[in-house]
């Protein structure tokens, strides 16, 4: 009576906690307020993008006033960088509603059913179910803390770069409106060509060797600022959730020593 009493209470106790998280703990994990630190981080990331994203067809409308075809591929790539900015835009979308979903999933779905599973193990003593449980529960856990775990690792990266970003994006704001000036400026002088003032001929070459200067730098501080995007956003996220696989295969494949009496 004593060792059926004791598996009635701990299958009580694990249903409870079922409960518990289902109908509690559910609630508070996928609360906006609980990530908000996080949620303010993808916030601050996607401005970010989103900021590239204007800067860069701004700068490639800008190029594509230069006179000639020269400049043409570099307004082109810069156009098709803005393609690649969407996609880190959606990826910051999605993590920040998984954020929430993961923290509902875990807490209502996968841990109740865990506990359940321990719940009714208590009266089958099958090994079995005792291993789907615990992997159930170290699922969870680990899609709920891999969305903070990788924007926390991404904050570290965007740190270090955040100076260069700044930069890309100052710069490009004022190499378009310097761009767009010398256009002016250069069609303006093409027009006195026009009417026979050939002595302008260098400053007319000169302009317009700096300013393809310029555009080349724009896009390559552009570039820079897509890989550091793409990576803290697309890649470090992917690297986190394998690495948490890879931690919970580790933990869950130990073999623990046991005493035999």
């Amino acid at each position: 009576m004593s060792i059926r009493y004791q598996s009635v209470v701990k299958a009580v106790l694990l249903i409870l906690a079922a409960l518990l998280s289902a109908f509690a703990l559910s609630k508070y994990a996928a609360s906006p307020e609980f990530h908000q630190k996080t949620i303010e981080a993808l916030d601050e990331k996607r401005t970010t993008v989103m900021e590239l994203t204007a800067a860069s067809t701004a700068a490639s409308a800008a190029i594509t006033l230069l006179p000639g075809d020269t400049a043409t591929p570099i307004a082109e790539k810069l156009i098709d960088l803005s393609s690649y900015f969407l996609l880190v835009i959606c990826a910051i979308y999605l993590e920040k509603y998984l954020v929430t979903m993961t923290g509902y999933a875990a807490f209502a779905v996968l841990i109740p059913l865990a506990c359940v599973l321990l719940a009714v193990n208590v009266f089958v003593k099958s090994g079995t179910w005792n291993r789907i449980a615990v992997k159930l529960i170290a699922f969870a856990l680990a899609i709920f803390f891999v969305i903070p775990a990788s924007v926390a690792v991404s904050d570290l990266i965007e740190r270090t770069y955040e100076s260069s970003i700044q930069h890309t994006l100052t710069s490009a704001k004022e190499a378009t409106e310097i761009i767009e000036d010398d256009t002016e400026d250069v069609a303006k002088a093409e027009e006195g060509l026009l009417a026979g003032l050939a002595s302008k001929v260098s400053g007319v070459k000169e302009s317009m060797s700096g300013m393809m200067e310029k555009a080349e730098k724009t896009l390559n501080d552009f570039i820079e600022a897509l890989a550091v995007m793409l990576v803290t956003s697309c890649v470090i996220p992917v690297l986190v959730l394998l690495f948490f696989v890879w931690i919970t295969k580790v933990i869950l494949g130990m073999e623990l020593p046991v005493k035999k009496n």
